[in-house]
């Protein structure tokens, strides 16, 4: 019995490490996606019963692709060990919820959207790039913190200075920091903000091409070499954990093969006794 489920786990494995599996997964999230897309669309009313029949048949074949996947692993619960197998397990699981019950509609439809992002976790360099990105999180949060400074601060002058030019741009800190934010992303800052300001104050660019220089040039690239830095780690260690899986993988075979000259050597030695 046991060797038979040990036999049973072997073919799951090897179907969830099959290329040809994986790539028919990424084709099913698509259509997934696509689905979703094509129910916004008034024009596809006619055919929401083809529709609810697909969205059944694509839940139907996500939930037997994740208890491959669970079936694969010698022991359950090493599958809930790795975070990104617990996320694609709650994504399954909550895109179970139907589609036909009336107050359940709007939940069910916003939970199927989610299903889109397990293309993340079926897709390696997207999984990199999602892990560097919460890894920086912490890191960014210090830089984010000292433009919320410099933000503040010059929030706290322009409203001082530039109260007089508009209240609606400069009434408060508040405002003024939200003018800022304006300012910072470079959307129509100098015809909405800097030119009327220089109309009072003539060396008002100063003030204006100080904090984009802070923000712009220093903040964001302090930003962009956070991510650049951690993705590179992410990177190498990625690679280190594919030699040692490739490793492990080697030395299994190599215990197989020993193992198959013993058992050959032993059915020699009986032979020769008998001869």
């Amino acid at each position: 019995m046991s060797q038979a489920i040990s036999t049973l786990q072997d073919r799951f494995e090897r179907l969830r490490a099959n290329k040809a599996f994986e790539a028919v997964v990424i084709a099913i999230i698509v259509i997934s996606a696509l689905l979703i897309g094509a129910k916004t669309y008034e024009e596809t009313n006619r055919f929401e019963q083809a529709l609810l029949i697909a969205d059944m048949a694509v839940t139907a074949f996500f939930l037997v692709e994740i208890l491959i996947r669970m079936a694969a692993e010698r022991r359950f619960l090493d599958f809930f060990k790795k975070g990104w197998n617990v996320f694609d397990f709650v994504i399954v699981v909550a895109s179970l919820v139907p589609l036909q019950e009336g107050e359940m509609v709007l939940l069910a439809r916003l939970l199927r959207i989610f299903r889109v992002l397990r293309l993340v976790s079926m897709i390696p360099e997207l999984r990199l790039l999602v892990t560097a990105l919460f890894k920086a999180i912490p890191r960014m949060g210090y830089v984010a913190l000292l433009m919320f400074i410099i933000f503040y601060i010059y929030g706290a002058v322009g409203s001082f200075l530039f109260h007089g030019v508009d209240e609606k741009l400069w009434g408060n800190i508040a405002v003024s920091m939200l003018t800022l934010f304006q300012v910072a992303t470079f959307e129509s800052w100098a015809t909405a903000v800097l030119y009327p300001a220089m109309e009072h104050f003539p060396y008002a660019w100063i003030y204006f091409i100080s904090f984009i220089f802070l923000n712009a040039f220093v903040f964001l690239n302090m930003m962009i070499g956070i991510v650049l830095d951690v993705m590179q780690k992410e990177s190498v260690q990625m690679e280190l954990e594919s030699g040692e899986g490739e490793a492990a993988e080697l030395h299994g075979l190599r215990d197989d093969v020993r193992q198959l000259r013993e058992q050959l050597d032993r059915m020699e030695t009986l032979l020769a006794k008998r001869g």
